[in-house]
């Protein structure tokens, strides 16, 4: 089916150990880690969510690169709709003040997506991004070119294409 791939916060790590055993889990970016340290970059973020994943590729104090996958959090507050230019080929989304940028086709299962937030779906005309519930039953679909505002939860995980 493709590759599986997961960020799981520290805290998380006891609850999802099986999670790891079969890949990682791309979490929605908080203001704050689950030990209350207040998070103001996505640098801050990579240290707390990220350590020691071998699938970054760099980071910076406003993004993190991934094979597949970059986030991007604004420097002195939120993303929002105005900023959410998608690439063509990509699967963009805003979860949580937090930009995701999907550009590999590969399942990638999500923790921590809550509210409202605005995506697009720039890939091919035609290539449908999947979002499923928890039971990996689809909960909704996405066809190319589209874009629009999606409620993320309970999203567990998407593929892209």
């Amino acid at each position: 089916m493709g590759e599986h791939v997961n960020i799981v916060k520290p805290a998380a790590l006891l609850v999802a150990a099986t999670a790891l055993a079969a890949g990682s889990t791309v979490a929605a970016v908080a203001d704050s880690t689950p030990d209350g340290t207040r998070v103001t970059s996505v640098q801050q973020v990579a240290d707390h969510v990220l350590a020691g994943h071998p699938k970054v590729l760099s980071s910076s104090a406003d993004q993190v690169r991934y094979d597949g996958l970059t986030l991007t959090k604004a420097p002195q507050g939120r993303i929002t709709a105005k900023d959410l230019a998608c690439d063509y080929g990509h699967l963009c989304m805003i979860v949580k003040g937090t930009k995701f940028d999907f550009y590999k086709c590969q399942t990638w299962t999500v923790s921590n997506w809550t509210g409202d937030g605005p995506f697009t779906n720039n890939q091919t005309p035609g290539t449908v991004a999947k979002f499923f519930n928890q039971d990996g039953s689809v909960r909704w679909t996405s066809t190319a070119y589209q874009a629009g505002t999606a409620t993320w939860d309970p999203i567990y995980s998407l593929r892209p294409c």
